[in-house]
């Protein structure tokens, strides 16, 4: 049976909301195998001046089970 762990990252971009959401998930998969899924939980602006985007995602992944 899988088990699945939900965590939530937030990623940034100058560009756009789509690139805050990639930056997200590339670093998220540095140190995340079997990703399943990426919920967009909210985009925004932020900064002094509103230039920069961010993205607050939901990651799912698969639980490896560690055999004895």
């Amino acid at each position: 049976m899988a088990v699945t762990k939900i965590i939530e990252v937030v990623g940034s971009s100058p560009e756009s909301s789509d690139g805050a959401v990639k930056a997200a998930l590339d670093d998220a998969r540095q140190t995340l195998r079997n990703v399943k899924a990426v919920d967009v939980v909210s985009t925004g602006l932020r900064g002094d001046n509103l230039d920069e985007w961010r993205a607050l995602v939901r990651i799912s992944f698969l639980v490896e089970r560690v055999s004895e």
